[in-house]
């Protein structure tokens, strides 16, 4: 392999173990996820008014990068190889794409989303049986839209 392949294959590697959040001990899809939000968090400061499309950018974007990098780690590291977070980073902005940006309730969906992908009920089980990267990445967007979902009726029902 050329050394420009290896430098590419090498930032694919980086971008899907979340920048290195993914070799972080015990849970690293929590880590993932947590750098997801904080990730957010630095948009929501920097620039308000383009979080929601910065978020979509970042949704659409890790979706297809893990579709095509995913298969690539499995190879290396078995089937949905653990320091492999950009999935749980994309289910993370899914579900605060449409959340008030106030820290509590980042807290509260990035719990609910920790727990709809770790318990993965109602479909989200099924998606992670898919082929390579979609199986990976479906799995967690179903999660964050559970967690989205969550929040938004639980916000419905206080305010």
């Amino acid at each position: 392999m050329a050394g420009s392949e290896r430098r590419a294959e090498g930032l694919l590697f980086w971008v899907l173990c979340g920048f290195g959040a993914g070799w972080l001990p015990i849970a690293p899809g929590t880590w993932g996820a947590a750098l997801a939000g904080l990730l957010a968090g630095a948009l929501a400061w920097s620039a308000p008014g383009f979080l929601q499309p910065g978020l979509a950018i970042a949704i659409v974007l890790s979706f297809f990068v893990g579709i095509v990098g995913v298969p690539r780690a499995e190879a290396l590291w078995g089937k949905d190889p653990s320091p492999v977070v950009l999935d749980e980073m994309a289910g993370m902005w899914v579900a605060l794409w449409a959340a008030p940006v106030e820290w509590e309730a980042w807290a509260i969906i990035f719990m609910l989303f920790r727990l709809f992908d770790v318990l993965k009920p109602l479909g989200v089980r099924s998606l992670e049986r898919l082929p390579g990267g979609w199986g990976v990445m479906l799995d967690d967007v179903l999660a964050g839209i559970y967690a989205g979902l969550s929040w938004q009726v639980f916000w419905w029902i206080w305010d």
